[in-house]
Parts: structure tokens; C-alpha cells; sequence
């Protein structure tokens, strides 16, 4: 094994987890589609591992990229007007049944899909539990304002989880 393919598997099986649960949440708990865009996040990893410049982590970089990747597919997917619609499935506040907690994250992400993209990437990778400094890069934003956005964020999910005005 080289050390490139050493150095790649390493990261992959480090990272693999992180980035399909990113990709989960894109796409709205499609499990096939979120395979497919991690599948393709680690092939840009693997192609452009030689160009890292270790200016940021490799997670940082990882989580770009897969941030970038998810963002293209949501585009494509607009301009081809497909929209997935998820029936209303109702939330119960202490279930142990696995179904109803099935039901509970495909409310989550269908209340997740309804954010600006911008906002889905915050919260994603907030629930990734990425330090909001880190985030603040990823994005782009000061990391004052990736706080204030995470706590609106959370509102909005909260209202739109309890089927309030979103």
C-alpha cells in the first residue's frame, strides 16, 4: 500500500461516520442519495488529498467538501423541481418505540429541510459536534454570528418540530 492509500484509508474510516451522518441530514434521512453524496465526497478527498495544505484540519476540510458536495445536489435537485414530500408525522415527546422515534428524526429532517442552506450547514455540523469555531470557518461567518444563528436556528426546529408557524 502506498503511503497515499495509507494516509486516505486512515482518514476515510476516521471520517466515514461524520460525513454520512452530514449527509443524512441533506438529505433528509435518504439513506441511498446520502451514500451516494458521501461516496462522492471521498472520492474529491481521494483525488485532491495531495493539494490539502493543512491551512485548516483535514476534518475542516473534509466537512468542505462535503458541505459543497450536499449544496451542489440540492441545486441540482431544485432545477429539476423533484421535491421529496414526507407525510406530517406526529412527534411524541417520550416514545421508546422505535418507530415513533423513526417518525420523530424524519420530522427532524423534513423540519431541517426547510432552512436556507446556509442554516442547514450550521445546524448539521452542530449537530456533528463541531466546535462553532470551526464551523465559523466552514461557512465563513464570524463565530459571534454562527452562535446567534445556531440559537435561531434551534427556535425555528423547535417550533416547526411541535407543527407551530415555522
Amino acid at each position: 500500500m502506498t503511503p497515499k492509500e495509507t494516509t486516505y484509508k486512515k482518514i476515510y474510516e476516521i471520517n466515514y461516520p461524520k460525513v454520512m451522518r452530514l449527509c443524512m441530514g441533506y438529505t433528509g434521512g435518504n439513506d441511498v442519495l446520502a451514500k451516494d453524496l458521501t461516496q462522492e465526497t471521498f472520492i474529491k478527498v481521494w483525488k485532491n488529498l495531495d493539494t490539502f495544505r493543512n491551512e485548516s484540519g483535514i476534518a475542516t476540510w473534509i466537512y468542505r467538501i462535503c458541505v459543497n458536495t450536499c449544496l451542489a445536489e440540492i441545486r441540482r435537485k431544485k432545477k429539476e423541481e423533484k421535491k421529496l414530500q414526507i407525510d406530517d408525522l406526529q412527534i411524541s415527546e417520550s416514545s421508546e418505540d422505535p418507530v415513533e422515534k423513526e417518525d420523530m428524526l424524519f420530522q427532524l429532517y423534513k423540519c431541517i429541510n426547510q432552512l436556507s442552506s446556509t442554516n442547514k450547514a450550521i445546524i448539521l455540523l452542530e449537530l456533528e459536534d463541531v466546535p462553532q469555531v470551526e464551523i465559523s470557518e466552514i461557512i465563513g461567518i464570524k463565530h459571534d454570528a454562527i452562535r446567534t444563528r445556531i440559537h435561531r436556528i434551534k427556535q425555528q426546529l423547535t417550533k416547526c418540530a411541535n407543527h407551530e408557524q415555522f
